[in-house]
């Protein structure tokens, strides 16, 4: 497996680190290398980055070899069979240590720009490289996480020789690597274009990031006398915002829906992301395709954000979701502004289309064939403004790389162009 670059490496290992979603990760990237890699990562996946710092020990007259590494936290990482084989003296390794500890003091300084280090306690961490050779600096990043309070530590990577992916599998909870090639020899072979990253991109990417974060507020929804858990996210400048309507039995966790949101918010749109069915619900997959459930609790949830935030508000329907959505939306006093369905079931919304007044983008996968076709009918049974967007060589749930971006950017033009003129 050849990558383009980091970004298409970065956006291809997100795919296969979705299912962490639901764990609400902190993702770090080793720089440099690691952190366009780790960026594309925190934005599939809507979790913060930070940088995590460690220096690799290189043997003095041989510096690319390296015999240990450091990192933040004092963790201390040394290959015995190493220092043995090139006959390093103990005073040569203080001195290579020393130098390197307050390099990384200054790096972690200069790479935050005074920004806190974030806090690990207890939480899932994702460390991303662009690629393991050794192992030796990917391990210490482990341990220093760790270290740090981290209650489960994945290591992910695009490519690693075989040798260290096993390794690493000591340090790591999970570790995660698209290619493990036999005839490996360097990073650098399985890259397009691995030109080196500089600083001043390191920088750049966490400050962006840092920018583009928002705080998450848990709020509990009442539909109907049941209560509804949600995550509202509000941007400082938020201009309106947008309710997301799960289905098919996914949850405000869903790590796809969780990128598009976030995606929204640096668009300057709030979202809500929320339950509409109770744990003890979901266990009853007819509850999933009970449209009028949905509705009516996506309708309550509404009116509840309407009434807590004045703003303008849209809907986002995945699944049966954008059944529920539109049906919603159908209702004379919705006070919904644009709808989005993203590979929905919107004929599942029967007669209430022709009601449905909100401006409507309906967005397929190309090779959701089944869908496609479902989709069609029920474009032609909606009176409003509405448009079908068919995203080429995407499959149902859009995991294919760009095509989750490609639905995010699609749905942040058509609530900006809806919702804020």
């Amino acid at each position: 497996m050849q990558f383009t670059d980091r970004t298409d490496a970065g956006r291809r290992l997100a795919v296969a680190l979705r299912h962490l979603g639901r764990r609400d990760p902190v993702v770090l990237g080793l720089p440099r290398g690691g952190v366009p890699v780790a960026y594309e990562v925190a934005q599939a996946l809507g979790a913060p980055l930070d940088v995590i710092v460690v220096r690799k020990l290189g043997v003095p007259y041989h510096p690319e070899l390296g015999f240990g590494a450091i990192g933040e936290g004092g963790v201390r990482v040394i290959s015995e069979e190493i220092v043995r084989r090139t006959g390093v003296g103990e005073k040569d390794l203080v001195a290579v240590e020393r130098a390197e500890a307050a390099e990384l003091v200054r790096r972690a300084h200069a790479y935050r720009e005074g920004r806190p280090r974030l806090p690990l306690e207890r939480r899932a961490v994702v460390v991303v490289d662009d690629g393991v050779a050794t192992g030796a600096t990917a391990r210490a990043a482990c341990q220093v996480v760790r270290a740090q309070g981290a209650a489960y530590v994945v290591l992910a990577v695009p490519v690693a020789s075989p040798d260290a992916a096993a390794r690493l599998r000591e340090d790591a909870d999970e570790v995660v690597c698209l290619s493990a090639p036999v005839l490996f020899s360097a990073v650098g072979e399985w890259y397009r274009d691995f030109s080196q990253t500089s600083d001043e991109e390191v920088v750049a990417l966490l400050a962006r990031a840092s920018a583009d974060a928002v705080a998450a507020e848990e709020v509990e929804v009442d539909a109907g006398g049941v209560p509804l858990s949600g995550d509202l996210m509000l941007p400082a400048d938020a201009g309106a915002v947008v309710v997301f309507a799960h289905g098919s039995g996914s949850s405000r966790h869903s790590p796809r829906n969780r990128s598009v949101a976030a995606a929204l918010n640096r668009a300057g749109l709030g979202t809500l992301l929320f339950d509409l069915l109770t744990p003890g619900e979901e266990v009853y997959r007819a509850n999933v395709f009970d449209i009028g459930l949905l509705a009516g609790r996506l309708a309550d949830t509404t009116d509840w954000l309407r009434r807590r935030v004045p703003l303008p508000v849209g809907s986002f329907g995945a699944s049966t979701g954008a059944a529920a959505a539109l049906r919603a939306a159908a209702a004379a006093d919705s006070g919904v502004g644009a709808v989005v369905s993203r590979g929905g079931r919107p004929d599942l919304a029967g007669a209430d289309l022709s009601g449905v007044r909100a401006p409507t983008l309906l967005v397929v996968g190309g090779d959701d064939t089944t869908v496609i076709d479902l989709n069609r009918q029920a474009q032609a049974a909606l009176l409003c403004e509405n448009r079908l967007e068919i995203v080429p060589g995407a499959t149902h749930l859009f995991e294919e790389p760009g095509a989750l971006e490609r639905v995010a950017d699609l749905a942040r033009d058509w609530f900006t162009a809806h919702l804020l003129r």
